[in-house]
């Protein structure tokens, strides 16, 4: 089972969406050990004092497929479900700075909670998709799929293009362009998918 993750794939402003439209998607890997199921509570990582988080929907694939197409991308999601992406960012910063890559800053243990899985019939829409993320009762980040520069069908067929996807696998495809911030012990997230409480855990 694979973890994938899309960076900076959300605008405030639809209007920059055909400039930021490269075809260049910024793809990453993540552990299979990050993963945190069922609303269990994370206990804070002792590598980081900068744990950054960003609530994402993520896309479970439900049959495999190599080059898809995006006509047919969406007829490999099986569910779709929300997490947070954790970043230790005092860890990034140093690996950046060399060119070096995202794999400890984004791959520890923990860092990939997700739940709420849902079938993908029970959206009317995936490109209108409303999810949003409470920290300790208030308001942190809002999103609506219509703001992916990539969406669902574009990131399937262009990670396929390298990788084949497999039944299981997830795809964390982004977060909001704003309200991403830093997590600290104690705080307790809420996500959710049009208002439906979902992911729900605190750091311990």
């Amino acid at each position: 089972m694979k973890i994938i993750g899309i960076g900076k794939n959300y605008v405030n402003d639809k209007n920059d969406i055909p400039g930021l439209k490269t075809g260049n998607q910024l793809i990453f890997i993540k552990a299979e050990s990050t993963l945190v199921t069922d609303n269990k509570d994370i206990t804070f990582p002792e590598i980081t004092n900068e744990l950054v988080f960003e609530v994402e929907l993520v896309a479970k694939i439900g049959k495999t497929g190599k080059n898809i197409s995006e006509a047919e991308a969406a007829s490999h999601i099986s569910e779709i479900g929300i997490g947070i992406d954790y970043t230790a960012k005092d860890v990034l910063g140093p690996s950046r700075a060399n060119k070096g890559p995202w794999a400890l800053a984004k791959g520890f243990d923990g860092a990939s909670p997700v739940n709420g899985f849902k079938p993908i019939s029970h959206f009317k829409n995936i490109n209108d998709i409303n999810f949003s993320l409470n920290i300790n009762g208030n308001n942190i980040q809002t999103g609506n799929t219509s703001d992916m520069i990539y969406n669902f069908n574009e990131i399937i067929a262009y990670v396929s293009k390298f990788m084949t996807l497999e039944p299981g696998d997830l795809i964390f495809t982004g977060t909001p362009a704003t309200g991403a911030g830093l997590n600290y012990k104690g705080d307790h997230l809420e996500a959710f998918i049009e208002d439906e409480l979902l992911l729900d855990f605190k750091l311990i």
